[in-house]
């Protein structure tokens, strides 16, 4: 259970999120850099995409990272559906001199279906492959674990770490309500029980039999160290690297993060069809007028609508169109460089064990 992070090949118990579309090969090659574990997704990308991001990454680093894929249901197109968000989004698009667009589409694949990007990974064979909204099949999972991968998933409650733990997955995120991004339920149909990260994480670790990862509002090192304490081997942040000048955030969106939006974070199906914890921002604020009660596409075919009134607003100087994930820990958010960053939290993590030990004298 502890040699989780000897096997990887990291000194810290600091896990850096995936965060697709924010998180950047220099960004996941900082953090391994400082002795963290980096991470990139490429879930929302293509085959061709994700060979030249892990490419990328290596070239910065010849450190262990992590490459996380989304497992989710592949879409199915509903015209109906979509011609009416388009047509609900049509004033919005006026407000920028734009139309919608004449249709909407899946934009990317699911891993699920993705045999390409499977065999990249097996080809390319990174320290460590993650899942989202569920699992590929067994045989996709044996041959990733032939090739000599660390497999994480993610999890947000104890069936979906059981699932994890049969299929042969090496540790769970503990993936507590209060995380930015895309909800990681195996199946959004079901009810979601939105078990916070402290409770989550206790539960794995006391009913589940693989290594723990807690990830959920965690943002400095008082955080990882409360994490450790529940039995987790290791914290995973996100939230906290947005600020860093290595990530792809846009000046829109690091505003955002330091507005007094941050302390009031929503989850929203509005910018991609599933579940995100999001900033409050202009396109969360269309739920409550022209999006109010309008069934939403799949995922990610919703996705491909927020995407194009996110650039017809751009191009106008208008931002908060697009996503802008983040956690309930983001009014904590720091603008630093990755490696002072985690410089910060290592000192911080270091002195809450300090403190700890003092207490029980």
């Amino acid at each position: 259970m502890t040699d989780l992070l000897e096997r990887i090949g990291i000194s810290l118990p600091i896990v850096q999120a995936p965060m697709a579309g924010t998180s950047t090969p220099a960004l996941a090659a900082a953090v391994t850099e400082a002795g963290g574990l980096g991470s990139i997704g490429v879930g929302a990308t293509n085959v061709h995409g994700a060979r030249e991001m892990i490419e990328s990454l290596r070239s910065r680093t010849d450190g262990p990272f992590n490459v996380n894929v989304f497992c989710h249901r592949p879409a199915a197109a509903r015209p109906d559906v979509e011609r009416a968000w388009l047509d609900a989004l049509r004033p919005v698009f006026a407000r920028f001199g734009a139309e919608p667009p004449a249709a909407i589409h899946e934009i990317y694949k699911s891993f699920l279906a993705d045999a390409g990007t499977q065999e990249l990974l097996i080809a390319l064979r990174p320290k460590v492959v993650s899942f989202h909204f569920g699992l590929p099949k067994p045989d996709v999972v044996a041959r990733l674990n032939a090739a000599g991968i660390v497999l994480l998933s993610t999890a947000t409650n104890l069936a979906e770490a059981q699932c994890a733990a049969a299929a042969g997955i090496d540790a769970v995120v503990a993936q507590g309500f209060e995380a930015g991004g895309h909800r990681g339920v195996f199946d959004p149909d079901l009810p979601d029980p939105q078990l916070g990260t402290l409770a989550l994480t206790r539960l794995l670790v006391e009913r589940v039999e693989l290594p723990v990862i807690a990830a959920g509002g965690i943002m400095d090192g008082a955080g990882i160290a409360a994490a450790l304490k529940l039995g987790a081997v290791a914290a995973q942040l996100g939230t906290a690297f947005i600020a860093c000048p290595e990530s792809s955030a846009d000046a829109h969106f690091r505003a955002a993060l330091f507005g007094p939006g941050a302390a009031s974070t929503q989850m929203t199906a509005a910018v991609s069809g599933r579940p995100a914890r999001s900033l409050p921002n202009a396109m969360t604020a269309l739920t409550q007028s022209v999006l109010a009660g309008v069934a939403v596409p799949d995922y990610p075919i919703a996705y491909d609508a927020n995407k194009a009134l996110a650039a017809a607003a751009k191009a106008k100087g208008v931002g908060g169109f697009g996503a802008q994930w983040a956690g309930q820990g983001a009014p904590l958010a720091r603008a630093l460089p990755v490696k002072e960053l985690v410089a910060a939290l290592v000192k911080e993590l270091v002195a809450a064990l300090a403190e700890e030990v003092r207490s029980a004298r």
